[in-house]
């Protein structure tokens, strides 16, 4: 990271203040690679002040719903010595929400079929989506996979 003037470095417990952040979840953040520190002649934790455009990226990323590898990732794309630039954080919203329509269809398509179920209550084998005969969700690994999917499972 470039050398940063002193009265740009913000205490922890500042940074914790002003971004409404835990102490321990900076410090998390940090140990993941999502925020730089550097540290003072003393030997304590000093961030510069665009860490707070960066975890304003994190808590943003969090409200979508979206993992901390997903944020680490686009943030990893943005050199870490600066704040976002206008035209990354609109590159980063548009991926963001494509991501965010994927889930919406997703949970419409749940909504879509507990409502089937819970209307008739029947969990009937010829329409019900959770049905799974012959086991063939396996093929597709572990959990409800058709429960947590917009997609039809396949056909009988």
């Amino acid at each position: 990271m470039a050398r940063i003037a002193p009265d740009e470095l913000l205490t922890i417990g500042h940074v914790a203040r002003r971004s409404g952040t835990s102490v321990s979840a900076l410090r998390y953040y940090e140990e993941r690679g999502l925020i730089h520190a550097v540290r003072s002649e003393i030997g304590r934790r000093m961030f510069p002040r665009h860490t707070l455009r960066r975890l304003a990226v994190i808590a943003a990323g969090q409200r979508v719903g979206l993992s901390l590898e997903q944020i680490a990732q686009t943030l990893h794309s943005i050199p870490a010595d600066r704040a976002p630039s206008q035209r990354e954080w609109t590159r980063i919203g548009a991926q963001w929400a494509q991501l965010v329509a994927a889930r919406v269809a997703e949970l419409q398509a749940l909504q879509n079929d507990l409502d089937g179920c819970i209307g008739c209550g029947c969990l009937s084998l010829g329409r019900c989506t959770l049905f799974n005969p012959n086991d063939a969700a396996a093929a597709e690994g572990p959990g409800s996979r058709w429960v947590r999917s917009a997609e039809t499972p396949p056909e009988a």
